[in-house]
């Protein structure tokens, strides 16, 4: 076992996760970064490790990217995330989307999305979602007032400064502890040193991949801004489609239809009422056929003499 190895490994968990906790603490208050480091290795002492082999440079922090201004006392250039939605009435759905398209281009920005349906009153209407640089969020917000009529419109912002601070400083923590893994990975001379070293290697950079690929999704999402647009058509004067000939005789054999619907319904519900009603009046007019043949026969006897 080489023992100068396992200390040298031992040393650089130690310092990994003493400036991961020294970062996070200066940065952000009551927040710890993850350590890679393996608590199964023991090995020689901190100073025989440190005179075996020399602790490999640690990269510096990466700047943080241009933000929306800086937060007082601090030196911390905010990260906001700026949203918009607006809903506009426009005479024109299809020609209202093409002038969106022209407005995110004009702003160095692009349409991510948009569709154009109609709806069940057969009229046209319309969701076009633009992505522009931050600087011209407010400027572009003004043109797609300027499409048509103004229904509604908001607009939001999210602080993810915290968030984006805290990233900032797991992935300077994460980059410290790969660059001492790589350097102790080009002194190991034995197999099974390699693949412990290499394990390490293989979880320090998988956290530091999904921390650089969260990060980039928050760029994305601060540089350029996101505006929802519904478009719609106004409603027309006199009726959805006005007075059409086609349109009432429609609905008069659509309501000859039903009457007779209503009929059948009614018929079929009524039917034993009606075999029942049928039965009792024959009943009854057998009975009263039968005491009318009855009834002459005694007055003839009475009268004869």
């Amino acid at each position: 076992m080489n023992y100068k190895l396992v200390a040298l490994i031992l040393v650089c968990c130690a310092v990994a996760a003493t400036g991961c906790m020294g970062v996070a603490d200066s940065v952000v208050p009551n927040q710890r970064t993850s350590s890679a480091g393996d608590s199964n290795w023991q090995g020689l002492s901190e100073q025989k490790a440190s005179a075996a082999y020399p602790m490999a440079a640690v990269p510096t922090a990466t700047p943080l990217a241009s933000g929306s201004g800086t937060v007082p006392g601090t030196g911390i250039e905010t990260r906001i995330i700026k949203t918009g939605t607006a809903t506009i009435e426009v005479k024109d759905v299809t020609a209202s989307v093409d002038a969106l398209k022209a407005l995110a281009v004009q702003k160095g920005g692009y349409i991510s999305s948009s569709s154009i349906q109609k709806n069940t009153k057969n009229r046209l209407y319309a969701t076009a979602v633009l992505r522009v640089p931050q600087a011209q969020f407010e400027p572009t917000m003004e043109g797609v007032k300027a499409v048509g009529t103004i229904k509604s419109v908001s607009t939001s912002g999210q602080d993810v400064t915290e968030e984006y601070v805290d990233l900032q400083a797991q992935k300077t923590s994460y980059q410290n502890q790969l660059a001492q893994y790589n350097a102790i990975m080009k002194k190991a001379d034995k197999i099974e040193d390699v693949i412990k070293i290499q394990a390490q290697i293989n979880q320090v950079q998988t956290a530091l991949d999904r921390i650089e690929g969260r990060m980039r999704y928050l760029d994305s999402r601060i540089d350029l801004s996101t505006i929802t647009v519904n478009l719609q058509e106004p409603e027309p004067v006199g009726g959805e489609t006005g007075h059409s000939f086609i349109t009432a005789i429609n609905e008069g054999i659509a309501g000859f239809l039903g009457m007779i619907d209503a009929l059948i319904i009614l018929f079929f519900t009524f039917l034993p009422l009606i075999i029942i009603g049928g039965a009792a009046w024959g009943v009854y007019r057998w009975r009263k056929n039968k005491n009318a043949a009855l009834s002459p026969a005694p007055q003839q006897q009475e009268n004869k003499p």
